[in-house]
């Protein structure tokens, strides 16, 4: 067995686990009816698949990027929402329900607009939708639907899987990221001697900060669950991808690897900024708390 077919074998255990796990933790009632907001549908696709990637090829453009480098930036940006935003908007105080909604439906859209965008966006690489598409279908799709079905209709048995699942998550995740650095790394040492990492911490502050400003009418809390959605990157559907790539440069690799650590420590913060500003009135408006005695429609619950 060679290294590259042990390397397979990890980012399938690594992307199925993840995707299963999220499955059996999704509330698929709420998250339905939560999707019947068009400007929650309309607002994380422009984010996430229109301004991100074109703000990933302005920086691929600006910064003195390897190719590797910026083929792996453009990967990073169709790949918006991780699972652990529903941590961060907690520690945010942001809006449960518009978070729990924008994580399936980014993960459905990943699958869905990633193979069909990625060949436009990256001149000069021959790419085929249907290769790209397949891992997605299979390795992403395929098991966060049927977890999500079992939590729906057998509570209990999701409940009594979750544990296992959550675990084997955490263990291949250590073991993918474990087994890169072993044998790339001298890949990841020259990548944090170049412009790899700061162009993902520029794409994301960027996206970030206007999802949040820009906000389209939403509440605060709704805003900044919508920007660490944002701030977040998902390696499942990256990995997935990896593989179906004709030229699987170590370079590339390491970079949508980053796509854990590197959001975590921008997302952190932004969190911490976010709840501090949660309850507050936009500007112009009166805090509805001073209503409470004439009319309790106005209190936020």
């Amino acid at each position: 067995m060679t290294a590259q077919t042990v390397f397979q074998i990890l980012v399938i255990l690594y992307t199925v686990t993840n995707m299963a796990s999220l499955g059996l933790e999704l509330n698929l009632g709420a998250t339905m009816k939560s999707l019947r907001s068009a400007r929650l549908v309309g607002l994380t696709l422009l984010w996430g698949w229109v301004v991100g990637p074109a703000f990933a090829v302005l920086l691929t453009k600006v910064l003195p990027l390897s190719e590797p480098h910026a083929v792996g930036l453009l990967v990073f940006s169709l790949a918006p929402v991780a699972p652990m935003v529903s941590l961060l908007a907690r520690r945010a105080r942001s809006d449960m329900d518009f978070t729990a909604a924008v994580v399936p439906l980014a993960m459905v859209a990943t699958v869905g607009l990633l193979p069909l965008l990625a060949p436009w966006l990256m001149k000069g690489i021959t790419l085929n939708a249907w290769s790209l598409a397949k891992p997605l279908l299979l390795l992403v799709l395929l098991p966060l639907v049927v977890c999500a079905a079992i939590k729906a209709y057998a509570p209990p048995v999701a409940d009594k899987l979750f544990p296992s699942v959550k675990r084997l998550a955490g263990i291949s995740t250590l073991l993918c990221l474990g087994w890169v650095v072993v044998f790339n790394f001298q890949d990841f040492i020259d990548t944090l001697g170049s412009y790899a990492i700061g162009a993902e911490v520029l794409f994301l502050l960027g996206i970030a900060l206007v999802s949040y400003r820009i906000g389209f009418g939403l509440k605060q809390e709704q805003r900044s669950a919508m920007a660490l959605a944002m701030a977040t990157r998902n390696g499942a559907p990256m990995l997935a991808v990896f593989t179906a790539f004709p030229d699987q440069d170590p370079r590339m690799l390491v970079m949508l690897l980053l796509s854990g650590p590197v959001p975590a420590i921008i997302a952190l913060p932004l969190a911490r900024f976010f709840a501090s500003r949660a309850g507050k009135p936009a500007a112009g408006q009166t805090d509805p708390q001073i209503h409470v005695g004439i009319n309790t429609q106005f209190v936020e619950k």
